[in-house]
């Protein structure tokens, strides 16, 4: 099995781990260029071959333009090279002219000698192109005459039969051409046939060549030699098993070794931090030696020091940086500045991150400002040099959107349908297609078109795109992931430029590297660091404050007095709706209630119902319960209930006695339904070696056992609060900023006109766009200063968030300012005229004298001069300001319609202003008035959606989770699967929203509606205009959504058991469809859970 890409080295790794299982030998490959004649390079000589191989793919991808090599360069020792039907040799054959494929052969011969192989390909095609029977006797015929060894191959595409019309969908959309049935298809047999097939096929080949049949027995003889020559050892030759880091003088060892540089600046570290002057210095001297020590097993030091260079690097370049995940549990993380909280303090284990018994390479995520993620990269190759770093590639799959469009197109259907039809879909895999237009009731227009259709256009539509699931369209950088190896690594990876910024990317996936021993780094975008760090600058900019977020007070009352309002909006990690909902039922009072929030917040321990438990007896309202008085100190902090996987860790150990690191083993194996009964024989065996009774033992197992692989890292969770605690403290204390850095930065889960109205609720004066004074960002501006009060800061819209404008005019606009007059402003900043009109609808040029229907003519006027070469002079009202031209200004409903479709927010007022008359008229409850109402109280209420979700829940159901804003506040709403016939296409297909629900409390703070019906509001406000209130009273009163059509699959039986005994809804942890019509850009936001 040999396995080739065009101008790829990709697809060895997973094979070669696959086949390790089935022991079946890999011969690696790689084709160039399609429109050129196409040639098949394969290793051999093992680790040379391979090396060979890299650089030649990596040499193509240096090419600017079509990626071609010139006979100097595409020589190498190493390689085999197979002259196919795609060859120039193939392709004169095909053309009948042996006479110049001898010629061309004689280049090919010079330069790879006895390494040279003609390759004779069957697909049962008639006539001499590829595949035929005849070009193929021709290659085997020319292979004898010239004395070049024939191979036999089937140049599969696809593993099994019946897969050609996909083949033929795929080249379409390569090719950006529909199908042509009048052109050459793909054959039907370009797939992995066996020997039997082949040996067949080869029978046929020399008989039509003119040979003897037997001579068939040397063709498949000189292709399992030509194939044993190619084989590529996966240990030896591609280095899996072994760890490649950067050399130690990199980072700062000199001539010390690795270790002992490591252990030196752990030592810095504790003297720096003051450790070693506690009262407790000996527990962490000790926790100190320990965790060197488990390093120095491994051999791990140079990673450390690897990742705490890159940390020092970025922290330099004044860049906020953070480690996340379980790295962050280790003192030495801490001590070297990777991590920032204190593991000793926090409770936090070095063995959930790395002990002896666990011999991978551990994972240390560092997340650092999104806007500068770039940053770092360019930092992180100037560090080491390309011969050591390059970024990872990541697969583009197709999923169900992006394979209706490539069959949509590839069938010729119409555009227009095609966009539509993509659109319907949530995202799903493409395979899921047909099942998705059965049970989801979103889909119920569009599954009963598909059945009108029968077998029109839709006919094997569906069968064509759940045919491309999974399949490869694409590769791109992946969004964090570095590698970083020593100055080998060039020689065990092909490397290709990504676009735009041209980083070196290894052509391997996340998975792959990590089986070559390739050291890669996470480097993580965050959107809400970028905010952070706006928000600060913009402080130190407007009032000469510096804030050090690292060094917040803890425990900070209005902080945490922010936090239990749920009003939590923008705040890291517990924006989204069930979280306001959990932190308003929890109350948060400490760092370690943020934590234990955090944790409490994830599929698992919702699913294993951990959270009511937590909840009750936090509040006093349930005992706190040990399973056995030892156990008190690991889960008193969590009031008797499991949490953290620290938690099982410290159970099993204190039990068994088996050490922290075995008992992170007996976690982990915990996910695995087939090993939990070995492991329970094991801890009950070992707990009664330990003292302690069966009914102990039993009752500690259940625990474990309920637990599972569900609960959270703590040490992930510790540094998931950290900058959950700074963005809540920054909201509390600097609020504009705050907004100028989310809006600039756009982190969370919700629109940002959602943002701008919550920022407005909190007393945050919104200034408007001007040209005079916005910048390209979202700033700050001193409203009053007050003499008895707190200044009152303003925040003041940004140019960036003008629809159409590029990064070049915003900064020029800026750079430019103040502007005298309009035709200054048009000279200076130099806009287009659909952006000056622009700027002029919504506010922007107001400063200039002129109404925004006066500035629109005087522009049209300005850009006639500009084209007719004329520099026109404005009309002038006095001063500067511009004249009057006698138009009545824009209404109050245009303002507004002008910044929703400009700025995508309504900045001036809330938008639901304008409906107040009649949800008053139907009785609707306000968002403000909603929290008066009484548990179990139906309402209606409305407002703009803001966010839609379904997340997996512990009942394995799928429920759609929605957010309204009516301008007041926000309402929350819970559509259960018994209403989603009736509610769940208006609640997907629409944005103004009226809803009839239950009221729902479960705290002090927690509040929500549990929807029954839904109504587009849009809708009911033409049939008001039309029918008057009656013809709305006739619409409430009928049940929307209902009818024949409804979708009655068994979405709403049918569950997914995961590994861990879990059952989640098939539909549920989507993200949503995406805009409908009615819906603005960029005014509502969906997705599968926070985006914290």
């Amino acid at each position: 099995l040999a396995v080739a890409a065009p101008e790829s080295g990709a697809g060895r790794t997973e094979t070669s781990v696959r086949r390790d299982r089935r022991r079946v030998p890999v011969r690696g490959g790689a084709f160039v260029d399609e429109s050129a004649p196409r040639v098949t390079f394969l290793a051999r000589d093992g680790a040379r071959g391979w090396a060979d191989l890299c650089r030649l793919v990596s040499a193509v991808h240096t090419a600017e333009e079509t990626p071609r090599l010139a006979w100097a360069d595409n020589h190498a020792d190493g390689l085999t090279v197979l002259l196919g039907p795609g060859s120039d040799v193939g392709r004169a054959l095909a053309a009948g002219r042996p006479d110049r494929a001898a010629k061309l052969l004689v280049p090919w011969r010079e330069v790879y000698g006895d390494a040279l192989r003609l390759e004779a390909v069957w697909h049962g095609r008639e006539g001499t192109g590829p595949g035929s029977l005849r070009l193929a006797a021709r290659t085997v015929g020319l292979a004898a005459e010239q004395g070049v060894r024939p191979v036999l191959s089937n140049a599969v595409r696809y593993a099994d039969p019946g897969q050609g019309r996909v083949a033929d969908v795929l080249d379409a959309a390569r090719r950006l051409v529909p199908i042509d049935a009048t052109k050459e298809l793909d054959s039907g047999e370009a797939w992995l046939k066996d020997a039997a097939a082949m040996r067949q096929a080869a029978e046929r080949i020399v008989e039509s060549a003119g040979f003897r049949r037997d001579t068939a027995d040397r063709l498949l003889e000189q292709t399992r030699a030509t194939a044993a020559e190619c084989l590529v050892d996966p240990e030896d030759d591609l280095g899996m098993g072994a760890v490649h880091f950067p050399e130690p003088h990199l980072v700062g060892a000199g001539r010390r070794t690795a270790q002992r540089a490591l252990a030196s600046r752990a030592v810095a570290g504790m003297v720096q931090r003051g450790y070693d002057r506690r009262r407790d210095h000996r527990e962490y001297w000790e926790r100190m030696h320990h965790e060197l020590d488990i390093i120095a097993h491994h051999g791990f030091a140079s990673y450390f020091l690897t990742v705490a260079q890159v940390v020092d690097d970025v922290r330099h370049m004044g860049i906020r940086v953070a480690a996340r995940g379980s790295g962050a549990g280790s003192l030495v993380n801490h001590l070297l500045g990777i991590a920032h909280a204190d593991p000793v303090e926090h409770g936090l284990l070095m063995e959930r991150f790395l002990s002896r018994e666990r011999v991978v390479l551990p994972d240390i995520d560092i997340d650092v400002e999104s806007a500068r993620r770039l940053e770092v990269y360019r930092a992180i190759i100037g560090r080491f040099g390309t011969e050591r770093v390059a970024t990872v590639a990541m697969p583009e799959t197709y999923r169900v959107r992006h394979a209706v469009r490539d069959v949509g197109a590839a069938l010729s259907m119409d555009p227009a349908e095609i966009d539509r039809v993509a659109k319907s879909f949530p995202h799903i895999r493409a395979r899921d297609a047909r099942a998705a237009l059965e049970e989801l009731p979103e889909l119920r227009e569009l599954a009963e078109e598909s059945r009108r259709d029968g077998g029109g256009r839709f006919g094997t539509f569906w069968e064509l795109v759940e045919g491309l699931d999974a399949l490869p369209r694409g590769i791109a950088m992946h969004p964090c992931g570095v590698l970083l190896s020593d100055a080998s690594l060039l020689s065990r990876t092909p490397v290709m430029p990504t676009s735009g910024e041209g980083f070196p990317m290894a052509q391997f996936d996340k998975d792959d590297v990590e089986d070559l021993g390739l050291l890669k780094l996470d480097v993580l975008g965050v959107r809400m660091q970028s905010a952070m760090a706006h928000a600060v600058a913009e402080v130190k900019r407007a009032a000469g404050t510096e804030i050090d977020l690292d060094a917040v007070p803890e425990g900070d009352p209005a902080t945490y007095r922010m936090i239990r309002s749920a009003e939590t909006l923008g705040c890291f990690q517990i924006e989204s709706p069930g979280q306001r909902d959990l932190v308003g039922r929890l109350q948060p009072a400490t760092f370690h209630d943020l934590v234990v929030d955090i944790s409490l917040f994830r599929p698992g321990p919702v699913a294993a119902d951990m959270v009511r438990p937590f909840i009750e007896a936090r509040h006093g309202r349930a005992p706190v319960r040990y399973p056995h008085e030892d156990l008190a100190e690991p889960l008193e902090g969590t009031y008797g209930v499991v949490v953290f996987h620290e938690q099982i860790i410290d159970i099993v150990d204190i039990m068994t006695g088996c050490g922290r690191g075995e008992a992170d083993r007996v976690r982990r194996g915990l996910s695995d339904p087939e090993s939990q009964g070995r492991i329970k024989v094991w801890f009950a065996q070992h707990a009664a070696e330990h003292g302690y009774d069966a009914e102990t033992i039993q009752r500690t197992w259940e625990i474990i056992e309920a637990f599972g692989s569900y609960g959270f890292c703590k040490a992930h969770a510790v540094a998931f609060a950290v900058p959950t605690y700074q963005s809540a403290w920054l909201k509390a204390h600097h609020p504009a900023a705050f907004y100028a850095g989310l809006l600039t930065h756009d982190p969370g889960m919700y629109p940002k006109r959602l943002l701008l109205a919550d920022a407005r609720r909190r007393g945050v004066p919104i200034l408007p766009l001007d040209v005079n004074k916005s910048g390209v960002a979202h700033r700050i501006e001193l409203v009053s200063e007050g003499k008895r009060r707190e200044p009152v800061w303003g925040l003041r819209l940004a140019l960036s968030d003008v629809h159409g404008i590029s990064e070049a005019e915003a900064e020029r606009a800026a750079a430019g300012q103040p502007y005298a007059s309009l035709l200054d402003f048009w000279e200076r900043a130099r806009p287009s005229r659909p952006l000056a009109g622009r700027l002029a609808q919504v506010g922007a040029l107001d400063a200039f004298g002129a109404n925004r229907r006066d500035l629109q003519l005087h522009l049209t006027e300005l850009h006639r001069g500009a084209r007719a070469g004329r520099g026109d002079q404005l009309p002038l009202a006095g001063g500067r300001k511009t004249a009057s031209a006698g138009l009545p200004d824009l209404t109050s409903a245009e303002r507004l319609s002008a910044e929703l479709g400009v700025l995508s927010m309504d900045a001036s007022r809330n938008l639901m202003d304008d409906h107040r008359t009649f949800l008053r008229e139907l009785g609707v409850v306000s968002a403000k008035r909603l929290r008066e109402a009484r548990h179990g109280e139906t309402v209606l209420v409305a407002g703009a959606k803001a966010a839609t979700q379904t997340p997996p829940i512990r009942s394995g159901r799928r429920v759609i989770f929605s957010t309204l804003d009516d301008g007041t506040g926000l309402v929350d709403l819970a559509f259960f699967d018994d209403s989603h016939d009736a509610c769940a296409h208006t609640v997907f297909h629409s944005w103004l929203l009226l809803v009839r629900g239950v009221v729902q409390r479960r705290g002090p703070r927690s509040l929500s509606v549990v929807g029954s019906a839904a109504w587009n509001l849009a809708d009911l406000l033409e049939v008001r205009a039309a029918e008057g209130l009656e013809g709305v009273a006739a619409r409430l009163a009928e049940a929307p959504g209902a009818g024949p059509e409804a979708a009655d699959g068994d979405g709403g039986q049918r569950r997914i058991r995961m590994s861990t005994g879990y059952e989640m809804h098939p539909w549920a942890d989507l993200r949503p469809a995406g805009e409908g019509p009615a819906v603005g850009r960029k005014l509502w936001h969906q997705s599968p859970g926070s985006a914290g």
